[in-house]
């Protein structure tokens, strides 16, 4: 979240930044409620020293054996008045932190105002998108002739917008996962780590899922004998691997610390209905491999810009024509301060699919999950930089494999890269 001192003493910049990302706040509420609080709090200190001078007054009468019976009477009524203070206090502090939690993160001072995805920067681009003497095909057609992906029993299992892939795509979907791991551990040092598919409500938060995207997520049913047991089908395994240092101090020796997994990831996408739905292109369970980055914050910019070359290298090595682009204000994520989108080309459908989303947090996320380091021994405590990218998702990279490498009878060249992680398989048909 926005520290609440930041907002207080830059309030026209963060009414600004409502602005631009087009993003309702209750910012005047929550000033108010600010004041409040601090003035709660000025009384508070207040009444508490008068509470201690009374306390050492009843202490001197008792040893002078004097009566101590109208000063005890003040003690009660001060002590009263401490406790309901106290407690109009936190009621002010819950009432703040539920608004925070619904206020975007500042951009950085790079990203561009937009009021349209069409006002995003395009950074760079690489490949050279073929070109074909034959009538290309969209992917769904080619999967289905290919019999690789059965739409219609993967809706039949679990409703629209689910798939099942099988033979040759169940291996192609394995061979991708493998071989984006593989590059992420061996050549750019991420540990791999395996987390849960399952996040509890302050992990959800902590990474800005909640409370502001709930209605995208999938929720389980509560268990009634244990109510905290509040539990969400995570959307990105950025939301479990964020999370593994919440509430803890790391020293500055551990960092940078690079973390990859995969994960399936689910997400509602709640209003999308009807929009790009044929297909692969958004769908509810889709497999991704993610990159997390802890840093310090004089790094974090540094380690954002080789992040986004970790996430290229994987369409680079698979052949793949991309673009990327930097996102506007109104287009910037809940969380980022600043974010790169990469785009694979997709030749049939003649259009840019986003595969991976490269986002620098800042202290947003480490402040919600109370991340923090120390920058030397003995030294003051501050929230570390928080970054992750897609590394990448996988529908989208099938759909501009298929449409990349078709043959004219329907068949489908696979990368030279991915033949090792599918038997030396080199074409699927």
């Amino acid at each position: 979240m926005v520290d609440l001192k930041f907002i207080r003493e830059n309030t026209d910049a963060v009414r600004k930044m409502l602005t631009d990302r087009q993003t309702d706040a209750e910012l005047d509420k929550l000033i108010e409620l600010d004041t409040q609080w601090r003035e709660n709090l000025t009384h508070t200190q207040t009444l508490q020293a008068h509470q201690n001078q009374v306390s050492q007054q009843i202490a001197q009468l008792k040893r002078e054996k004097q009566d101590a019976t109208e000063t005890i009477s003040e003690m009660r009524k001060l002590s009263q008045e401490i406790k309901e203070r106290s407690a109009e206090a936190n009621d002010l502090k819950a009432d703040i932190d539920a608004i925070l939690l619904n206020i975007p993160n500042m951009p950085e001072e790079s990203t561009p105002y937009g009021t349209s995805e069409d006002d995003n920067t395009e950074v760079k681009t690489w490949g050279e998108k073929p070109s074909y003497d034959f009538e290309l095909k969209p992917h769904w057609e080619l999967a289905e002739q290919l019999d690789i992906v059965d739409f219609q029993r993967g809706a039949k299992v679990a409703g629209s917008n689910f798939v099942l892939f099988k033979g040759l795509g169940a291996k192609l979907e394995r061979a991708l996962i493998q071989f984006m791991l593989d590059l992420h551990t061996t050549e750019h040092g991420y540990t791999e780590v395996s987390p849960p598919f399952l996040a509890n409500r302050p992990t959800m938060t902590g990474t800005g899922q909640l409370p502001k995207f709930e209605s995208d997520m999938y929720r389980c049913d509560r268990d009634e004998e244990n109510p905290d047991n509040d539990l969400f089908l995570i959307p990105t395994a950025e939301v479990p691997v964020t999370n593994l240092f919440a509430g803890e101090i790391l020293s500055a020796d551990e960092l940078p610390i690079y973390y990859t997994a995969y994960t399936p990831c689910f997400r509602r996408e709640a209003g999308a209905y009807g929009k790009d739905t044929r297909g692969l292109q958004r769908i509810h369970q889709f497999d991704k491999v993610e990159m997390v980055k802890f840093t310090t914050p004089e790094t974090s910019y540094a380690e954002h810009e080789s992040l986004l070359e970790n996430a290229e290298s994987v369409l680079q090595a698979l052949g793949l024509v991309y673009r990327v682009v930097q996102h506007c204000t109104v287009e910037l994520s809940f969380a980022a301060a600043k974010c790169y989108d990469i785009e694979v080309w997709a030749p049939a459908r003649e259009r840019h699919l986003e595969v991976s989303s490269c986002s620098n947090f800042e202290a947003f996320q480490a402040r919600r999950a109370n991340i923090r380091y120390r920058p030397e021994a003995g030294a003051k405590p501050e929230f570390i930089h928080t970054l992750n990218a897609s590394g990448t998702a996988l529908p989208r990279v099938v759909i501009a494999l298929l449409e990349t490498y078709q043959n004219p009878d329907g068949t489908v060249r696979v990368p030279a890269v991915l033949q090792p992680y599918m038997g030396g398989l080199k074409q699927i048909e």
